[in-house]
């Protein structure tokens, strides 16, 4: 864990900027195009699945995903993006690892990707401090992504930062009487629906970062329309995530890539 020095810029727009920031992880992440994803600790499966998606196709562009390490939709994007292609702010010092039950997570996002903090070790989060936290989401990111809010949501507090930075905002389209935060930003005008996550994350690309990115070794494998049974018992995880966020489909009990 170190102490930030140097400026950067995009906090700027924030209503002060921060007395301190600290980090641990890969710093030139910052320099990177970058998008904020927030949303529900509790999402539908239909925006696990957006989510992962969009993250997932936005990392493969080059693009940064930054979010603030929550359960739900956070870790959904920060592990769509990959450890190595994401940035959590977190509401409590870097040493401390809070969820606890995305310890795991942000570990990884430490070793490769990059964590910051306005908090010194050892601060624990508090109800005021996420709310520091959501602040410096939405300042890093070029435009607020929202994948899924009820209106009295923390994520709609990042939508009000949004808001008074300039920033566009996305979000994803829900049925009615679904997610009534984003349902009522899209009503009055806010926000933007994303109906194609394809065209989407088109429109965000870093050159440089895409070229630098690894290959996916699990998605070179499905090149080669393995069974189901020798991708589970190679990559078990991984085939339901690239299910889920529809890289892979099984068809006749092969793994065929989108």
């Amino acid at each position: 864990m170190q102490k930030l020095e140097e400026k950067i810029v995009e906090l700027n727009a924030m209503k002060s900027y921060p007395k301190e920031l600290f980090f641990s992880g890969n710093f030139s992440l910052l320099k990177r195009k970058k998008i904020s994803i927030v949303g529900s600790r509790k999402p539908s499966k239909y925006s696990r699945s957006l989510t992962h998606q969009l993250a997932s196709k936005l990392s493969k562009n080059g693009v940064c995903i930054v979010s603030g390490g929550a359960m739900g939709i956070d870790a959904i994007a920060h592990k769509a993006a990959g450890e190595a292609n994401t940035i959590s702010v977190l509401p409590c010092g870097i040493n401390i690892k809070y969820p606890s039950i995305n310890k795991n997570l942000l570990c990884d996002i430490e070793k490769q990707g990059l964590l910051l903090s306005q908090f010194k070790k050892d601060f624990k989060a508090t109800p005021w401090s996420f709310v520091v936290r959501n602040e410096l989401v939405v300042a890093l990111g070029d435009v607020l992504v929202v994948a899924e809010a009820e209106l009295s949501s923390g994520s709609m507090r990042s939508v009000e930062f949004a808001l008074k930075m300039g920033k566009e905002i996305y979000v994803l389209p829900h049925r009615v009487g679904e997610s009534s935060g984003t349902n009522e930003l899209l009503k009055q005008g806010k926000a933007t629906a994303i109906y194609d996550v394809e065209e989407f994350a088109s429109r965000y690309i870093d050159v440089d970062a895409k070229q630098q990115i690894k290959t996916d070794d699990f998605l070179e494998f499905c090149r080669s329309s393995p069974t189901y049974d020798e991708a589970q018992k190679k990559y078990a995880s991984r085939v339901f995530e690239a299910e889920l966020s529809g890289e892979i489909v099984i068809q006749n009990g092969l793994v065929l890539l989108k």
